[in-house]
């Protein structure tokens, strides 16, 4: 029997998202966990998988569209040439929870208005943000500031080409660093030989090729979020935010393109299980073939440059998070660690004893 296969929800800001990749056509054999296509939201692309085996009987979306969460995405059956027409039929009669009720960005906007659902007038299936701007456009005259522009006056000439969808990524980042969060930096010298010691000792330990001195920093991290909810927490709407789990962003840089490749809860693994989850994800960034899993939700971070012989950089804050933490190189001496932080949530103070922790190498067995 034919079975359709949904446009995922991973980020409960996003109702819609654009479908920018169809890995797969009309007739070809699919596996379960196959990618079978890419989608982009507000702040990253992610992958779709297939749920079943079988043949691909009709993909449902068009490329580069915006399509809403939970719409079909395309059809998988038993057979190459199983019919779909009565099943997508049954399903387009049987209203799922996701086109029941308004979109969770226009309850917010409703919330925000003090709107009902029943005082906005709406053409589809669910009320959304475009019914509720259009019916409060002429009582606002507040300005939005759109993604994208249109040509700057006095350019010189040249060829314009679409964003990628990693470009588009780090814009979206750059613009919420500047219009949401208010950034600060601070930084200090540590002892870089007595976190060399530390991963040099966990390397002979577990037998590794590689200096975990990286992934060990970044677990400490990780142990110093936990332990301070507000390293871990964003605003929202006036109100702090505080995420359940620490979900550890680790910059990544394979080729030209920067990837911020995230590992989901780290704050439940022990030192090990994170050392090894980090590994294989930074294989996946470097291959370009990071799971979506991977691709969004950090909520802390860790950046470093060390590799370029780079003694300070200054990290943008990624979307959504509190502190961003940044490894410099070090020579003959103390090293630098520093951090990005938004001080709507951290003081210097906080972010500064945030740092100071990280670089001592404690918890790490």
């Amino acid at each position: 029997m034919p079975t359709p296969l949904y446009t995922p929800r991973v980020n409960n800001n996003d109702d819609t998202v654009r479908l920018i990749r169809v890995m797969v056509k009309r007739g070809d054999a699919v596996r379960a966990g196959d990618i079978v296509a890419e989608v982009e939201t507000d702040k990253a692309n992610f992958t779709v998988e297939a749920e079943r085996g079988g043949y691909v009987l009709e993909v449902s979306q068009l490329v580069n569209e915006m399509i809403d969460v939970g719409s079909v995405l395309l059809w998988i059956g038993d057979a190459p040439d199983e019919p779909v027409a009565v099943a997508a039929a049954a399903a387009a009669k049987t209203p799922t929870s996701e086109t029941t009720r308004p979109t969770l960005k226009a309850a917010q906007l409703l919330a925000k208005h003090g709107l009902a659902a029943a005082d906005v007038p709406f053409a589809g299936q669910r009320l959304t943000v475009n019914d509720i701007e259009a019916f409060i456009a002429p009582r606002s005259s507040s300005p939005s500031t759109p993604l994208e522009a249109g040509p700057a006056a006095g350019l010189a000439k040249g060829m314009a080409r679409p964003l990628t969808p990693e470009e588009r990524g780090m814009l979206r980042a750059v613009l919420w660093h500047r219009d949401e969060a208010v950034p600060g930096y601070v930084e200090l010298e540590y002892d870089a030989a007595e976190w060399e010691r530390v991963a040099s000792e966990y390397q002979k330990r577990e037998d590794l090729l590689l200096s975990p001195l990286l992934a060990l920093m970044a677990y400490r991290l990780v142990r110093v979020a936990a332990a301070n909810e507000r390293l871990n927490a964003t605003i929202d709407g006036g109100r702090l935010h505080v995420y359940s789990t620490v979900n550890l962003g680790f910059t990544v840089q394979s080729d030209r393109t920067l990837y911020l490749a995230v590992a989901p809860n780290a704050g439940a693994m022990s030192c090990r299980e994170f050392v090894a989850a980090l590994g294989e994800i930074q294989r996946g960034a470097l291959a370009h073939k990071l799971r979506s899993a991977n691709l969004t939700g950090a909520t802390v971070s860790f950046s470093s440059m060390a590799r370029w012989g780079v003694r300070r950089h200054v990290p943008v804050l990624p979307p959504h998070t509190s502190i961003i933490v940044a490894h410099a190189a070090s020579s003959n001496g103390p090293g630098t660690l520093g951090a990005t932080y938004d001080h709507r949530v951290l003081t210097g103070f906080d972010a500064l004893s945030a740092v100071r922790e990280v670089s001592a190498p404690e918890g790490l067995s």
